[in-house]
């Protein structure tokens, strides 16, 4: 009985092949043959066998994706990358208006002064004769914005940077020391606030100047707080309003 049926089988397969067109099978990719015509003979043609049959089809599993501190990543983006980074450069641009200007000022500070618009995102350091330079910045979340009058107390170019207690209290994952260089967050530049752990520094993520985006620190893109670093010095006082 089981040679009949096998020898059936084999004329139908006969019959099927016949009838595939030529320049088709050129094109179609290539069939796994079966190793052994043996009991997995039949599986092997319908792709699906026991666990002890002779063929088995792979099996995958997608594993989740992780971040460095082990946090499942949002969803991959259609250019590979994670979360904004997913955005096109384009779209990630800074608005013009936050561009380093020169625009009329008619405030109470005197020249040298910096002034931070925390509801704008603008700096102001005052030239004097009504003129202010305006650079565009990034500002606290909601929840962190302050405001006060403090005075430059220290500056330093390439910054290491240690997070603080209170934001490692908040971002564990964070990492408890990084040396000054293009990846750390606090960019090219930092000007320390008084005795406070605020600062005026750069950034290694350009577009979010003019967002709600810091702990409470005032940052800037790397081009623009070289330029400021270079204009204010230690004593500078500094409003933000």
């Amino acid at each position: 009985m089981f040679r009949k049926f096998a020898a059936a089988l084999l004329a139908s397969a006969s019959i099927l092949c016949a009838t595939i067109d030529p320049a088709a099978a050129q094109s179609a990719p290539p069939v796994r043959m079966a190793s052994n015509m043996g009991g997995g003979f039949i599986e092997f043609l319908f792709g699906e066998a026991p666990q002890g049959g002779r063929y088995q089809q792979p099996m995958y599993q997608q594993q989740p994706d992780v971040g460095f501190d082990g946090r499942r990543l949002p969803p991959m983006g259609p250019q590979g990358m994670y979360g904004h980074e997913a955005v096109e450069p384009a779209q990630r641009s800074v608005d013009p208006r936050y561009n380093k200007q020169v625009v009329e000022y008619h405030g109470k500070e005197g020249a040298g002064t910096i002034v931070i618009d925390t509801p704008n995102k603008f700096l102001y350091l005052v030239q004097g004769d009504g003129k202010a330079l305006r650079y565009g910045v990034g500002v606290g979340r909601p929840g962190f914005t302050w405001a006060g009058v403090k005075t430059i107390s220290a500056k330093k170019e390439w910054p290491a940077w240690t997070p603080p207690p209170e934001m490692l209290a908040r971002r564990p994952d964070l990492p408890r020391h990084m040396e000054g260089g293009p990846d750390n967050p606090l960019g090219a530049r930092a000007m320390y606030l008084g005795t406070s752990l605020y600062r005026i520094h750069g950034s290694n993520e350009p577009w979010t100047i003019g967002t709600n985006v810091s702990s409470g620190c005032i940052r800037m893109r790397n081009e623009d707080v070289i330029d400021l670093y270079g204009r204010v010095g230690v004593g500078t006082k500094v409003v933000v309003i």
